[in-house]
């Protein structure tokens, strides 16, 4: 696995959440490198879940959040394509058959785009700016703190997952 960088240990509110987002992204990115494409469809027990399925799903949400939600703008393809209605976990099913070259490029490109966007909000308007897209539930919008608090919650999670896949296909434990 590669190396990840500490988040620093005294920092204003926006870097510390810049810098814990970032450790969690280099953590899931560190948890997939070196798969091959078995790997990459691998399942544990019942579950359906792979590392290939959860690469395509993080790289949706990370276009979701930033692009979509936050900016306002289309997702773009492959996802506008989707019938989300008859196929919901569309990215989670065909992640795991999706030449694993494919699945690096976009998640890598997906995180690209999402870190400049986070710098230019954070560099505009703070971590108090508003969503231009409101929430489904209220009507009202996220702040850019919100956003990225969701964001390492959404890592959190998938990171614990990546940790038994990982370890069911090759072995490899860590953090």
């Amino acid at each position: 696995m590669s190396e990840r960088v500490d988040p620093p240990l005294r920092a204003t509110e926006a870097e510390t959440l810049v810098a814990f987002l970032d450790y969690h992204r280099d953590t899931f990115r560190a948890k997939v490198s070196g798969v091959d494409p078995a790997g990459l469809a691998a399942t544990v027990g019942p579950s359906t879940m792979t590392l290939g399925g959860m690469m395509k799903h993080l790289t949706l949400v990370e276009a979701s959040w930033f692009s979509r939600v936050y900016l306002g703008g289309e997702l773009g393809e492959p996802w506008d394509s989707v019938d989300w209605k008859d196929d919901p976990d569309w990215e989670w099913r065909t992640g795991s058959t999706d030449p694993s070259a494919d699945l690096f490029a976009a998640y890598d490109a997906a995180v690209g785009l999402a870190r400049s966007q986070v710098a230019t909000a954070l560099a505009d308007g703070g971590l108090d700016s508003l969503s231009a897209r409101p929430s489904r539930t209220d009507d009202a919008p996220f702040s850019l703190r919100w956003i990225l608090l969701h964001m390492l919650e959404e890592y959190a999670r998938h990171n614990g997952h990546a940790d038994l896949l990982r370890e069911s296909v090759d072995g490899t434990v860590g953090e």
